[in-house]
């Protein structure tokens, strides 16, 4: 079968809100067997506005148009006997907008909200480091503030080098399963720094750690995937990402508890700090493998003979998902990728933007991050006074991190969502250049503030890009490289502000600036091409007459990564 998917058309009546037939005695203990066959679908309905749309019957029917309705495109896009969820597929399944709610709340409690779990250990283990550090955690290791910075950035560089091999991993034994061997092993190499040395075991362990937290966030996307619709996931993962948030407030009260315990059994506080939050999520990590299932309907186990969904929520999951991307099925979740499948992921062009983006967007907010503490340290505040002032604007950053994935749910724009942190950052750099020596300590932590409140739309920038790769092996890859170039972005970051150019880091405001308005124009070009794909795609596919697009279908080689193929449309 050629891998083709949806024509523009197609699409069109997968966004159309609800179905304009009605069913009647339709309720939501109605048994499969006793729900009616569909018909034809639904004219298609042009998206309405946020603010327009209208109320629906929570027992209407909520089952989407999609090409399954087609007899002509049903066998085209059947999912094949191996793909894992193959025997509850139906295209005659029908369920109510009652029943669909019900059952992603169910998913929300059961599988989103252990992944912000697993998430948050992530960031509770990543940043910690940062924490013993207020503890003369360099003193008693004889190390210097370069050893330091060293040792980070071995750890980002161990992180990005694993990305790939780890997703590639992934792919092949499952999620469920790698992802708690990953939390277990990075666990046991957290909770070792207890026993550090010097500057040789804490550079070996920063290594380490960055081997094995690598591919833990394309990981868990990919499994997120399984489960959710693409208008669904990048509300998912803003909360998802809320951990990381989460994990810095949270990790510095327990850090102000914890690193009391200085001087118990001889031992310095921030040793006790990597023994417990590393066993935490060690702890976190074993109740993995039995909160993690393999995918929608492989919820039951021996300690769990049930499982978590009935028949009829398993036919709605799966069904509700392939009818929302039908590729989600053109690979089992435990088939690996060839090398072919990579290449020819590295050579998809389309997705070269979102790469650039990934790697550039957060840079004109990342290193006045640093000048955060600078302004407190001015202003006459410990180092523990000093973390805990910076709250404010981490609980901002949550904030706005919410209302951008909100804003590009409702207004079904993912360049409007994630522009709105360059016009966020430009006004605030600008007045962060024009700062001078006599300005107040207080008008700088109040700028800073707001600068490291940003809009955090990295979640809109991963949702984009799975989104955008229209098939499961390009969404397994996609998913690396995107986070990757993220990654490398921070590496880029931690650069711009120069010894040469303290305090005030004039010249670095003004990069920060330039590279902000350049960021501003690659949204304007990603928008912009991707709007003349869909339309070129649209005129050719409208051309044709049907007996030729269905002789295309059956027919054609071309890839799902080409211009020239009526596939789904690109989100922008």
């Amino acid at each position: 079968m050629p891998t083709v998917l949806r024509t523009i058309q197609q699409e069109d009546r997968l966004k159309s809100e609800t179905y304009v037939k009605d069913f009647d005695g339709l309720t939501p203990s109605t048994s499969l067997e006793q729900v009616p066959s569909l018909g034809a679908p639904a004219e298609h309905v042009p998206r309405k506005r946020f603010w327009r749309r209208p109320r629906r019957d929570p027992d209407s029917i909520a089952t989407q148009p999609s090409v399954f309705d087609d007899p002509a495109t049903l066998e085209l896009y059947r999912p094949p006997a191996e793909y894992e969820n193959a025997h509850r597929f139906d295209p005659s399944a029908r369920w109510t907008w009652r029943e669909e709610k019900r059952l992603v709340r169910k998913i929300d409690g059961l599988i989103m909200i252990w992944t912000v779990l697993m998430f948050f250990c992530l960031d509770l283990d990543r940043s910690n480091l940062s924490q013993a550090n207020t503890d003369d955690f360099l003193q008693d290791l004889h190390m210097t503030t370069d050893d330091f910075n060293l040792g980070n950035s071995l750890f980002r560089l161990c992180f990005l080098i694993a990305e790939l091999p780890a997703q590639l991993i992934s792919k092949k034994v499952g999620p469920d399963i790698w992802v708690p061997c990953q939390m277990v092993l990075w666990s046991v190499v957290g909770l070792s720094q207890y026993w550090l040395s010097g500057r040789s075991s804490f550079l070996a362990t920063r290594c380490l750690l960055g081997f094995m937290q690598g591919g833990f966030v394309p990981d868990v996307i990919l499994y997120l995937s399984y489960f959710y619709t693409k208008t669904e996931l990048p509300i998912r993962l803003a909360w998802f990402y809320i951990s990381n948030y989460l994990a810095q407030i949270i990790g510095a009260f327990l850090a102000t508890g914890i690193l009391r315990l200085d001087g118990v059994h001889g031992m310095a506080g921030w040793r006790y700090l990597f023994l417990i939050e590393g066993g935490l999520t060690l702890l976190v990590g074993l109740l993995s493998f039995v909160m993690m299932p393999a995918g929608p309907t492989q919820t039951k186990a021996w300690y769990r003979p049930n499982g978590w969904f009935s028949d009829r929520e398993e036919i709605i999951m799966v069904n509700r998902v392939l009818r929302d991307d039908p590729s989600k099925s053109d690979m089992h979740n435990r088939q690996g990728l060839t090398l072919t499948k990579l290449v020819q992921v590295l050579r998809d062009w389309t997705l070269w933007p979102l790469y650039i983006l990934g790697l550039t967007h957060m840079i004109p907010v990342t290193p006045p991050q640093t000048y955060l503490t600078l302004s407190l340290r001015k202003l006459g505040f410990n180092t523990t006074q000093a973390n805990l002032l910076s709250i404010p604007s981490t609980v901002l950053g949550m904030i706005n991190l919410l209302i951008s994935s909100y804003v590009s749910e409702l207004v079904d724009s993912r360049v409007g969502a994630t522009i709105i942190l360059q016009f966020w950052a430009i006004p605030l750099l600008i007045a962060l250049e024009t700062f001078t020596k006599k300005t107040s300590p207080w008008v700088e932590f109040a700028v800073v503030t707001l600068i490291t409140g940003y809009p955090y739309v990295v979640p809109i920038q991963v949702a984009w890009t799975s989104t955008n790769s229209h098939s499961v092996g390009t969404r397994t890859i996609s998913a690396s490289l995107i986070t990757m170039c993220i990654n490398a972005g921070q590496i880029v970051s931690a650069n711009i502000y120069r010894t040469n150019d303290a305090p005030l880091y004039k010249r670095g405001n003004i990069d920060l600036i330039a590279i902000a308005a350049m960021n501003i124009g690659l949204y304007i070009f990603t928008f912009f091409m991707y709007r003349t794909i869909n339309r070129r795609r649209d005129r050719r596919w409208n051309s044709m007459s049907a007996v030729e697009q269905e002789e295309y279908l059956n027919t054609t080689k071309d890839q799902v990564w080409s211009s020239r193929v009526p596939s789904l449309p690109f989100a922008y």
